[in-house]
């Protein structure tokens, strides 16, 4: 259901992960990603941990679906002085290309828990279906 468009993407990511870069909007980091089918739609889990809903970005365009998020600073206090900071801000983002058997005008999203879950319902067009063989003659006799 899914098109892979940037074989890089992968090593960019652990990359990011190891350098510890923070995303910016000209160049995000990507979030982790679980994509299956489950039943009649395709569910697409993305973790967001720490990200507020407003700051949750998703577009489609034809078959494009863009999630972008920002994870923002969260303000303190100018007395609090930081020991450890090991979560991401910045940036993210994910683009996956949909195949031509997802309905995109109905795609359902819900934010619980740090997880961005998006469902696209298979198009009825991609469903299997019988096909009725009707009655008549097999030939039909062309006159010139």
């Amino acid at each position: 259901m899914l098109m892979r468009t940037d074989p890089f993407r992968e090593l960019d990511r652990l990359t990011q992960q190891l350098l510890n870069t923070t995303g910016t909007w000209s160049r995000p980091s990507t979030m982790p990603m679980d994509a299956y089918r489950e039943g009649e739609e395709y569910v697409i889990a993305l973790d967001l941990p720490g990200v507020a809903k407003d700051a949750i970005d998703i577009d489609v365009e034809r078959n494009m679906l863009t999630v972008k998020a920002e994870r923002r600073p969260v303000p303190r206090a100018d007395d609090v002085q930081m020991e450890l900071s090991e979560r991401p801000l910045g940036v993210f983002s994910r683009q996956l290309v949909l195949a031509d058997t997802l309905d995109t005008e109905r795609i359902q999203a819900d934010y619980e828990a740090g997880v961005l879950t998006l469902r696209i319902p298979i198009a009825e067009r991609a469903k299997p279906r019988k096909v009725s063989i009707g009655g008549g003659s097999a030939h039909r006799e062309i006159n010139s």
